[in-house]
């Protein structure tokens, strides 16, 4: 009987690409509402 192999966890790739993308895209988040503010509050 062949023993059975799991695939690879990818968790952690699955979460430090989460991170890769998610990081720049707050920090754009952030500096487009105080950008935001700035044009609507003078």
């Amino acid at each position: 009987m062949a023993a059975e192999s799991s695939p690879p966890d990818r968790r952690p790739l699955i979460a430090l690409a989460w991170v890769w993308v998610g990081a720049p895209l707050g920090y754009g988040l952030y500096e487009l509402v105080l950008k935001a503010k700035q044009l609507f509050t003078g």
